[in-house]
């Protein structure tokens, strides 16, 4: 038997809805809503409950029971396949160091003794795709000068080459292309901008993952005296993420051993 699929009650809930109105005297409207049915089927099923009759009934709708139907239903299960494989692809790394870096900035909690009315402190983030392998700093605000300071240390602390840069489209990564700082750096080093969707930050995970891991394991368990020691200790958690944490993405290997193994995979 072919059920049509906005069958919302059962052989007994119908049942249930006859002995109400006949033997408790329900309305009809308190009947629909207590259902969660239109009147309609409410008085559907007064009708056919008169007969006894409180099956459901095969769906009268050829379009449920014809092939064409099947064939168009079975075609658009394979595009959602399609799409989710799709989807898990854009996860994997990418296929060598520099190829794609992802950046991101996020404005850091007051340390201890400073009042709202002080000056917030940026943590600036670049993750290597391919490696994992983390860059970061501390600067004052989160301005194109900032961006253009910290992308300079990136590439001085960088052993390959950056082909391209990966970031949302804050105004410290994106302006006026002939005089934004961090976008004529870039120009300069030869370094393809690229940019999240608007309003879709969540496309450039990889850096929002790596922030709030940055923020977990270094920022909640560290009590900070000034400025200066926060700076000290960030470079300090930089070397324990890049040298000593092993990343499941990378299977079990750290940044610098996944680094080790492509350029010098004789030597592992």
């Amino acid at each position: 038997m072919v059920i049509h699929k906005r069958t919302r009650l059962t052989p007994f809930q119908r049942e249930e809805v006859y002995r109400a109105y006949y033997q408790q005297k329900k309305r009809i409207k308190d009947l629909a809503q207590e259902f969660h049915v239109s009147r309609p089927t409410i008085y559907k099923i007064l009708k056919r409950g008169r007969a006894r009759d409180f099956s459901i009934h095969p769906s009268t709708n050829q379009r449920f029971r014809c092939i064409k139907y099947g064939i168009k239903r079975l075609s658009k299960i394979e595009q959602q396949i399609e799409q989710r494989l799709k989807a898990e692809a854009k996860r994997y790394n990418k296929d060598y160091p520099g190829q794609m870096i992802h950046g991101d900035t996020k404005r850091l909690p007051l340390l201890k003794g400073q009042s709202t009315q002080d000056q917030r402190e940026y943590l600036f983030i670049a993750i290597d795709d391919f490696s994992r392998e983390l860059f970061a700093g501390i600067f004052p605000d989160k301005t194109q000068v900032s961006s253009k300071q910290f992308l300079d240390q990136v590439i001085e602390e960088c052993a390959y080459t950056i082909e391209q840069f990966y970031t949302d489209n804050g105004k410290e990564y994106k302006g006026d292309p002939d005089h934004h700082e961090f976008m004529l750096l870039c120009k300069e080093h030869r370094i393809e901008q690229r940019f999240t969707r608007v309003r879709n930050p969540k496309t450039n995970g990889k850096a929002e993952r790596v922030i709030r891991t940055i923020m977990e394991m270094w920022h909640e368990k560290t009590l900070f005296d000034s400025s200066a020691h926060r700076k000290t200790e960030l470079r300090r958690f930089v070397n324990f993420y890049n040298s000593v944490k092993p990343h499941s993405g990378l299977d079990g290997l750290t940044p610098m051993e996944k680094l080790l193994e492509y350029f010098y995979p004789e030597s592992l």
